[in-house]
């Protein structure tokens, strides 16, 4: 028999999408036992930690593939199990054979559940050649995993995790409430409870671009309690910052030295010295939340640094308009099943300095529901351009005139920030409506308006879809990230 061994370090991110098929075919209404084959990709994080990531279901016919038992109540038939491990051996995926149990909020492996495993399992290793296999069973908001690794090795499942219209946990059984939340969260509480600020607390959140947006989402953040933030950012500070960088002080662009009075030179040797926006966004949230864990990184995001850290976040805040930072988060959230959002002001005025359009927009990006690419919101042509002139655009830059900087107004910048940030909250701590709308939201500050698009999923996408090859939920063994560094 192969040693279990009961840790936390193992769980499952499943879509809504998938979840939600999985749901339909295990619990139909008629009591009885089902079953279903998972294909998942894989991340290993620090500290051990391990994610599957589910990249797709495909669902065992009653009496076809999923049939009586020759020693338990029911199995999948053999063909069926062979067609699929042979797919996860190729794509280096795991395969998870599922089933179901009655009851709900706690669940676990029968005897005979266990007994197959360690009949049929060491065959599944030989044949995945180095991947993990293992099962799954599921109770109405319960799940457990018993997960087979090369050498003899088992392993439980923590949990599972869905991403979605809101982001939900469900566990092999339930867990002891956490204390009281701190005294000084207590009117937010009287919101969420003292579950949610622990789930704040324990979140870790990636801001990339601490401009006018960012530097707004970094300090609403702090003082909510979230636990840790990696910050992403290559630009020092401006004069010009100074009215729409949350945190931003004068001295941090050595004023008297870099002043409309100044000689140029002077300026250009005191900006060069001014302060990094990661480091001033690490001053605002360290004054709000002294205790967050805090990773400053004065990179641009497509730097292979940067791109890491944000692997390993519960949450990416896409606060830069640069068309390849789209491109490489759009990757990111698909390939890693990490959901999040990017958010955006835009001011525009025609040649003569007439104001001719103002909004924000707020985009959530979800794994295999919202995608940038799908809605032909990456510009090819840009995306070219970028690459071609191996110049990194600084701020929020909005026209194609590099020397051109884009009008921007903090009031406007807090509109997009604050509802992404809100859209965080309701969704970290589970209160988002069962049927939110995940549209991309405009908001017309002018003309009071907010309007809604319906995000299109196109089936075959490289990026969302579950085509062979995409990259949706193919973890570290997908399609190389879209680098730019260097």
């Amino acid at each position: 028999m192969a040693e279990v061994a009961m840790t936390e370090n193992w769980s499952l991110t499943i879509p809504e999408p998938l979840f939600e098929t999985l749901q339909r075919h295990l619990f139909p209404g008629d009591g009885d036992e089902h079953g279903a084959v998972m294909v998942a990709g894989l991340q290993m994080c620090a500290g051990g930690k391990v994610r599957l990531l589910a990249r797709d279901v495909f669902l065992a016919e009653d009496g076809v593939d999923y049939v009586p038992g020759k020693r338990g109540y029911r199995m999948l038939k053999a063909q069926f199990i062979q067609r699929h491990i042979l797919s996860c051996r190729d794509e280096r995926l795991v395969y998870l054979a599922i089933h179901n149990h009655g009851g709900a909020g706690s669940v676990s492996f029968s005897s005979d559940d266990i007994a197959s495993h360690e009949r049929g399992y060491p065959a599944l290793l030989d044949i995945s050649r180095g991947n993990a296999v293992g099962a799954l069973v599921f109770a109405q908001g319960a799940v457990a995993g018993d997960i087979w690794l090369p050498g003899g090795r088992r392993v439980s499942l923590d949990r599972a995790e869905i991403i979605g219209r809101r982001r939900t946990i469900i566990r092999p059984a339930p867990i002891a409430r956490p204390g009281n939340a701190d005294p000084r969260y207590d009117r937010q509480t009287r919101l969420f409870g003292d579950a949610g600020q622990a789930i704040l607390a324990g979140a870790k959140v990636a801001i990339i671009g601490l401009g006018g947006v960012g530097s707004l989402v970094a300090e609403y953040l702090a003082r909510l309690g979230v636990g840790a933030f990696v910050l992403i950012d290559p630009d020092r500070l401006d004069p010009s910052n100074i009215p729409r960088v949350a945190g931003a002080r004068r001295s941090d662009v050595w004023w008297t030295l870099s002043g409309p009075y100044a000689p140029s030179w002077l300026r250009r040797m005191a900006l060069a010295h001014s302060t990094r926006k990661v480091k001033i966004a690490r001053r605002v949230i360290r004054q709000a939340n002294p205790g967050a864990r805090i990773e400053a990184i004065a990179q641009n995001i497509l730097d292979p640094v940067a791109a890491k850290a944000i692997m390993e976040c519960d949450y990416i805040f896409l606060a830069a308009d640069e068309m390849r930072a789209r491109l490489l988060v759009n990757a990111i959230v698909h390939q890693y099943l990490i959901p999040g959002v990017q958010i955006g002001s835009k001011i525009s005025v025609d040649a003569g300095g007439t104001l001719t359009d103002i909004f924000s927009v707020v985009r959530p990006l979800r794994p295999g529901m919202n995608c940038l690419w799908c809605n032909q919101l990456i510009n090819p042509g840009k995306l070219a351009d970028e690459a071609k002139t191996g110049r990194e655009r600084k701020g929020q830059r909005y026209v194609d005139d590099d020397e051109v900087v884009a009008p921007s107004v903090i009031t406007l910048n807090a509109v997009g920030a604050a509802h992404a940030c809100d859209d965080f909250l309701f969704f970290m701590t589970g209160l988002s409506n069962p049927d939110l709308s995940l549209d991309f939201a405009r908001y017309d500050s002018r003309a009071r308006l907010m309007s809604l698009s319906s995000p299109r999923a196109d089936p075959d996408c490289p990026e969302c879809g579950c085509a062979q090859n995409a990259r949706l939920g193919h973890g570290s063994t997908g399609p190389d990230l879209p680098l730019f560094a260097g």
